[in-house]
């Protein structure tokens, strides 16, 4: 978006940007945090972040792997934050009750049942199952965004997905 880059056309451009990304955004972070006030608070972060940070944007990856790159950053960000704040029983019980709560969580059984095996992964294992089976990204795509080899990534899918099995199979 060269748009972004001259004065004039800046603010026009980004509220583009911000329309045209919101929502992608909105679910990668949602899928981490699994709670929608918090998915907005971070969300509006990530554009804050942004807006601050677009006159560095040198377009040497596209524009969306530097909204995710953000978002996710944002994302783990706030995780250790809450971490702090709050013991691991209580971060595992918000962490699996929440989103069931959610007034925008329309979802059936079956959805209800896989957010909560999302919900007892660790938060890099999360976040690469959300963005390969939610989002659809590359492995490449991927290991840009959070910094991991490939492979790295294969086999934290993998367990991710064995994990999410065996919780599904446990609920049964």
């Amino acid at each position: 978006m060269t748009r972004l880059k001259y004065p004039q056309t800046k603010r026009k451009a980004f509220e583009d940007m911000v329309n045209g990304y919101s929502r992608q955004l909105y679910w990668q972070i949602h899928h981490l945090l699994q709670n929608h006030e918090d998915t907005d608070d971070v969300l509006q972060n990530t554009f804050i972040k942004a807006w601050k940070g677009v006159d560095n944007f040198k377009g040497d990856s596209a524009l969306s792997t530097w909204l995710y790159r953000i978002a996710y950053n944002e994302s783990i960000t706030f995780l250790k934050q809450r971490r702090q704040q709050t013991s691991i029983d209580d971060e595992d019980f918000v962490g699996q009750s929440t989103f069931i709560a959610d007034d925008y969580f329309d979802g059936d059984e079956a959805q209800g049942l896989l957010q909560q095996a999302i919900s007892t992964l660790p938060a890099k294992q999360k976040q690469v199952f959300c963005m390969k089976y939610f989002d659809d990204l590359k492995y490449e795509e991927i290991s840009n965004l959070v910094g991991t080899s490939v492979g790295a990534l294969k086999a934290s899918y993998h367990l991710a997905v064995e994990k999410i099995t065996n919780f599904v199979k446990s609920k049964e």
